[in-house]
């Protein structure tokens, strides 16, 4: 695999979107009705959610991700603001 083919499988199709709870900042990609891809384009401290983590004295490494921006994508996607590339 070429270096642009790597960059194109890994960062093709990412649209920015803004969490609804929050404002964060991030590059997604529905890669099918379960599959999305998440690129945070800030610190993920900039989330109330992973802060409040953090605060706490746990690694933001063991969050899978955050409940709020997963309903805030999954708001979009149904408003139609991002496609599914294979909705099947």
């Amino acid at each position: 695999m070429t270096t642009a083919e790597r960059t194109e499988f890994l960062a093709g199709g990412m649209r920015p979107h803004a969490c609804a709870s929050c404002g964060t900042r991030v590059l997604v990609k529905k890669n099918s009705l379960k599959h999305t891809s998440i690129q945070w384009t800030t610190d993920a401290g900039s989330c109330p959610v992973f802060a409040e983590h953090a605060a706490g004295g746990a690694p933001t490494a063991l969050l899978d991700t955050c409940p709020k921006l997963v309903d805030s994508i999954g708001a979009a996607v149904r408003d139609g603001e991002f496609g599914v590339l294979d909705a099947g």
